[in-house]
């Protein structure tokens, strides 16, 4: 269980932060942004769930996967050692599976797509755009950090935030009126 009795301790004042393992890294680390990436990703979900008062299974899947991206930053946050002793907190291919299966639950509702859709519709679906949005670039920073020479980043964290972003674009279409309220793109309207 974690314990926070003091909010702030001064010791990031120098410009550093500690990892999960007790290492200091500069607060622009690249593991550091990518695990800060995923809690605004988690933030950005935090807002769309205010929007879903009439959606409570999209609502109950948008809090578990507030949890999974917890442990997903807790995951980030110590990073992996080839011959670490003891079990570390780490996404799990099940975590992955659970995602798939709430896609297609979802989508099994949704009529197949004939443009791209704009962000946009009810609060709800344009707030969970704006999440999308936010897990990529989390994701690109954790293919980035799982590509630098001496970082180690296990392949389900990687899968996690991609299936996630298939989710959040599900999801914006479902609380859409299950697409019937969604704003395609029409290419080359305004010219």
């Amino acid at each position: 269980m974690v314990v926070l009795n003091r909010i702030y301790t001064r010791t990031g004042d120098d410009g550093t932060t500690a990892l999960g393992s007790g290492e200091r890294r500069p607060k622009y680390d690249l593991r550091v942004a990518a695990y800060g990436t995923v809690d605004e990703t988690n933030a950005a979900i935090g807002v769309a769930r205010l929007h879903l008062a009439n959606e409570r299974d999209v609502d109950a899947v948008l809090g578990r996967v507030q949890n999974d991206l917890f442990d997903l930053g807790a995951d980030l946050a110590v990073p992996e050692q080839p011959k670490a002793k003891g079990e570390r907190l780490r996404v799990t291919d099940a975590q992955v599976t659970r995602l798939e299966s709430d896609i297609d639950r979802l989508n099994a509702e949704l009529k197949p797509l004939t443009s791209f859709v704009l962000p946009g519709g009810e609060a709800a679906a344009a707030h969970l755009h704006l999440a999308r949005t936010v897990c990529r670039r989390a994701e690109r920073l954790v293919v980035e950090l799982a590509a630098t020479k001496g970082e180690i980043v296990g392949a389900p964290a990687i899968r996690y935030l991609n299936r996630l972003s298939d989710l959040l674009f599900v999801a914006a279409r479902y609380v859409n009126g299950r697409g019937q309220r969604d704003v395609l793109w029409v290419p080359g309207a305004n010219r």
